[in-house]
């Protein structure tokens, strides 16, 4: 992907040089001790328990991230102000008005979002209740190594398909399928949440669809990176490499085929009207 030398996002918050770090609370045992104490001194236990935290507590240790992980940070900010672009563009000539940015959360180990602690184990993800896109920028060796999906425009597709789960926010997607969760079991939530993911992946290939057109950014092989992304990450291979077998209806993000299909839609058509996943019966 070119990318070198190009307008970055202003919609970035770094917070790479604070690493959280977990750190045990007082600890049952130690709390009943100390409750013993206070009440063998004459102290009211009751009153000291309602002060005491048993959560585990976050800590920040400062660090100092590397040239070659400054370099990825930009590499992240490019990309993002690409999708602010396309996604301006669709949403006025679609939609007719104005896309509201994220903000995109790099972090080191842990940090807290809008949905709760996120960690670098879980991967990017999105928090609609701050609009925040979150990523460790450790997963991009992790992208390479473990997932067998190296390149930069693998990394970008990742991206795209975050920013895909708050163009769906901005639509009131996400509401709609948040309303219908308590009545529905796991297994059809599952199925629901599928749907979702493979429409953020459509939106993923739309977006790298015009941003071509736009900026020309392509370059031989970036889409084969994304498809073997998407490949790489399909709920059917990663339940074979983990545990040996696959549960259809533990699914909740797709098939490795069904998600490269529907990047590659979104890529080929550019049409947001063709990514409806929730109206496909074959998906």
């Amino acid at each position: 992907m070119e990318w070198k030398g190009r307008e970055q996002s202003t919609n970035v918050e770094d917070r790479r040089r604070s690493t959280g770090k977990t750190v045990g609370g007082i600890g049952c045992l130690g709390t009943v001790i100390m409750l013993l104490l206070v009440w063998m001194l004459g102290g009211d236990p009751l009153q000291v328990l309602q002060q005491v935290d048993l959560q585990p507590q976050q800590t920040q240790q400062n660090r100092q991230p590397s040239a070659e992980e400054d370099e990825l940070a930009q590499f992240v900010s490019v990309v993002l102000k690409d999708t602010e672009d396309v996604w301006s563009k669709i949403f006025r000539e679609k939609y007719g008005r104005e896309y509201v940015k994220p903000t995109l959360v790099m972090f080191t180990g842990t940090t807290q979002s809008g949905c709760g602690y996120a960690s670098s184990q879980t991967g990017p993800f999105y928090c609609p209740a701050d609009s925040k896109l979150y990523i460790d920028l450790g997963f991009y060796q992790e992208l390479k190594n473990k997932f067998k999906a190296p390149g930069d425009f693998a990394m970008a597709y990742v991206i795209a398909h975050e920013v895909g789960h708050h163009v769906q926010n901005l639509l009131g997607i996400q509401d709609q399928v948040q309303s219908q969760r308590r009545r529905m079991s796991e297994t059809q939530y599952n199925k629901l949440s599928v749907r979702v993911e493979l429409q953020a992946d459509f939106f993923a290939g739309v977006w790298a669809h015009y941003d071509q057109k736009m900026k020309n950014i392509l370059e031989p092989g970036d889409i084969e990176e994304a498809l073997n992304a998407a490949n790489s990450i399909g709920d059917d291979r990663l339940q074979k490499q983990a545990q040996g077998y696959v549960v259809p209806d533990a699914f909740t993000h797709g098939t490795s085929e069904q998600r490269m299909r529907w990047f590659k839609k979104g890529f080929d058509t550019g049409d947001v009207s063709q990514g409806n996943t929730f109206a496909a019966g074959d998906l």
